[in-house]
């Protein structure tokens, strides 16, 4: 009898098992939107959200709350690598600090960080909102032989990092999420770029923020308008 039950306990922990490894897993390369104090690769990324939260800045205040974390819940995901870096933009131009000098952002540029996604089934890109913010340079669109002063503008950063990542996740699912309320040239650009390389882009809307982030209410109108454009459950 003892046998018969440590049989079937072994039965369905091996189940159990099997059924965690064959769940999709998803990676992240985002910014602030996208991050949340103890889950970033590398833990050196900047944070916006925090487990113990400045209520001025926002009223999220567990990773049950972020947008990502409820998708990947939600739909039986599981996370492969969340590499979202607070302030950081797809090109290499980041802030100004009092003068008329772009920084260079480039070690924390989307571009610099595409190859630490681990090995995912789905990846969400989820950017641009630094760029907008910053005034960074637009550009020309540019399908190609980037140089690195290319990438200080916008639009041949914007292709380098498609085609990279198409290149080195070859079979896995890339879906662009574009902010809203940023400059008109982002979005144009964003949107271009994405049918250029036949990448799915989805336009969130009226997100609700605090302090230009999203809220707890902000954050499920994110994972809840993910689902209805990729066509998983409500």
């Amino acid at each position: 009898m003892k046998k018969t039950i440590l049989c079937l306990l072994c039965g369905v922990l091996v189940a159990s098992m099997a059924m965690a490894q064959s769940a999709k897993s998803v990676s992240i390369l985002g910014d602030s939107y996208s991050t949340f104090q103890g889950y970033l690769q590398p833990d050196t990324n900047a944070v916006w959200y925090w487990d113990s939260p400045d209520a001025q800045n926002t009223d999220v205040h567990h990773v049950r709350e972020t947008w990502w974390h409820q998708f990947i819940k939600e739909n039986g995901y599981r996370l492969c690598v969340n590499n979202s870096f607070s302030g950081a933009t797809i090109c290499y131009s980041g802030y100004k600090k009092g003068g008329p000098e772009f920084t260079d952002y480039s070690d924390r540029s989307f571009i610099t960080r595409l190859k630490n996604l681990g090995n995912p089934d789905l990846i969400f890109v989820f950017g641009g909102t630094n760029d907008s913010w910053a005034g960074s340079p637009i550009g020309k669109y540019q399908y190609g032989n980037w140089t690195r002063q290319d990438l200080f503008s916008f639009r041949p950063a914007m292709a380098c990092l498609l085609e990279k990542m198409i290149d080195y996740y070859p079979n896995v699912e890339i879906v662009f999420l574009l902010n809203d309320e940023l400059r008109d040239e982002i979005d144009e650009s964003v949107k271009t770029i994405c049918v250029h390389y036949g990448i799915k882009c989805i336009e969130l809307e009226k997100i609700d923020k605090i302090n230009g982030h999203p809220s707890v209410k902000g954050m499920k109108q994110i994972s809840d308008q993910i689902k209805k454009h990729l066509g998983v459950s409500e």
